[in-house]
């Protein structure tokens, strides 16, 4: 039976702010677990840090996306060995590199693909400004290439990015529906045309929440009819800090984005909820 898995992202505890400390990351990981979450998103490149990470996980039966940013396909490996150490649900895989020509991409994704086939470990390719995959047209270029590469879905850059005005036109949403056929998983942001992270929680953004709430419907849709049957889907809560984050004259944040994550969480059960039922 196909499952869905929240995650909340440990860069989206970051407080960043001069009026309440940072919790420690035993402190995050009891709160999130507390929650209800099934697990965390987090860096897996550090064995150091992801030994501790892992034990804390254990303790509280909870599972990570593990993150990373290679710049050549001999920056995987390392991540795939802590990974095969300390198991995750998936590897996110932001393309740390700025090419111009497809012709000089497809050796790194192909590269990286190799190296996920033979360690047995799912790594999927996010959509993310100031990466390889920043740009919308350029993604979808890929895909023409590469149509079995699998994405980790995060739209909400590509919304800024390519300033869809509203209402959004059936040929924008056609195009980024192309893009969540080939997501395996999401990563949960709501973006506005000119802020890619707005406040979820006040009425007057609602437009943009039910947008995105559309298209991770549509998203949840595709990715049942193409995963097994046991398949889990993982989502990721990540509302992050500033600059992410709007903030007001005092330099904090106009929203608990805590509070918006665990908002945002109930929205996702109920949309897997009315996708399953």
């Amino acid at each position: 039976m196909q499952n869905l898995l929240i995650f909340q992202s440990l860069w989206s505890m970051e407080r960043r702010s001069a009026q309440y400390p940072e919790l420690s990351l035993e402190e995050n990981i009891e709160k999130i677990a507390s929650a209800g979450f099934d697990g965390i998103s987090t860096h897996w490149y550090d064995r150091k840090v992801v030994s501790r990470v892992a034990g804390l996980l254990k303790q509280h039966g909870l599972q990570a996306e593990g993150q990373c940013f290679p710049k050549t396909v001999d920056d995987l490996k390392p991540v795939l060995e802590i990974a095969a150490e300390y198991n995750v649900h998936h590897i996110c895989l932001q393309p740390d590199v700025r090419l111009r020509r497809l012709e000089d991409c497809i050796p790194l994704l192909e590269g990286w693909q190799r190296l996920a086939e033979e360690a047995g470990i799912d790594v999927w390719i996010e959509t993310h400004r100031d990466r390889m995959t920043t740009d919308l047209f350029f993604t979808l270029d890929l895909l023409d290439r590469l149509p079995d590469l699998r994405l980790l879905g995060d739209v909400s850059h590509f919304l800024v990015g390519r300033e869809f005005a509203w209402p959004v036109s059936d040929e924008n949403h056609a195009l980024i529906h192309r893009i969540l056929d080939s997501s395996w998983a999401f990563h949960g942001r709501v973006a506005s045309r000119e802020q890619v992270q707005i406040e979820i929680s006040f009425p007057h953004h609602r437009p943009w929440v039910d947008l995105f709430l559309g298209w991770w419907e549509y998203g949840f849709k595709s990715w049942k009819k193409r995963a097994n049957e046991d398949a889990t889907l993982a989502f990721t809560c990540e509302l992050g800090p500033k600059p992410y984050a709007i903030t007001g004259r005092d330099g904090e944040d106009t929203t608990d984005r805590w509070e918006e994550s665990l908002l945002m969480r109930q929205e996702i059960l109920d949309l897997w909820a009315k996708v399953t039922g």
